[in-house]
């Protein structure tokens, strides 16, 4: 065993030289290994990789990427007004009738955030939309009513 107990033996990191003496890196267990054997000591430091979390959050991460990397304003998402429009006349509708107090209540939200939606000022809230869409019954992507009967002519029911 030596009697050097300055050498240190460091995994996992580089050292530039200088005036101190230069930590030894090792990579794979089997110099690790060799450097036990040795009798100097080793210590380790594991490193843990944060990666990129927008990566993993799918498109609207890549969105960020690009607005990101662009010099000019790029706007935010808004709902479509025709979505609005038909949020608007679903709930005066007769088996929906409601006010826009009522509706938020449902879908618990404030009555102010139905009447951006309605008027088409909203930022595009995909989970408020799909519980408004819910409650009236229509797809929160087009706005068109989900159960209504096709038309009488042409059902083939005689």
């Amino acid at each position: 065993m030596s009697d050097d107990w300055d050498t240190v033996t460091k995994i996992g990191s580089k050292v530039s030289g200088g005036a101190s003496q230069r930590e030894t890196v090792v990579r794979g267990k089997a110099a690790l290994n060799a450097a036990q054997r040795t009798g100097n000591i080793v210590g380790t430091e594991k490193k843990f990789a944060t990666g990129n979390p927008a990566s993993k959050s799918g498109v609207e991460g890549q969105r960020l990427t690009k607005v990101d990397r662009s010099d000019d304003i790029v706007p935010v998402q808004k709902v479509n007004p025709e979505i609005g429009a038909a949020i608007r006349d679903r709930r005066s509708k007769e088996p929906y009738k409601m006010t826009q107090a009522e509706l938020a209540k449902k879908v618990n939200a404030q009555a102010n955030d139905i009447k951006t939606l309605e008027s088409g000022q909203a930022i595009k809230n995909q989970a408020l939309l799909n519980k408004v869409a819910r409650v009236l019954k229509i797809s929160p992507k087009t706005g068109k009513a989900l159960d209504e009967e096709p038309a009488k002519g042409s059902s083939s029911k005689k």
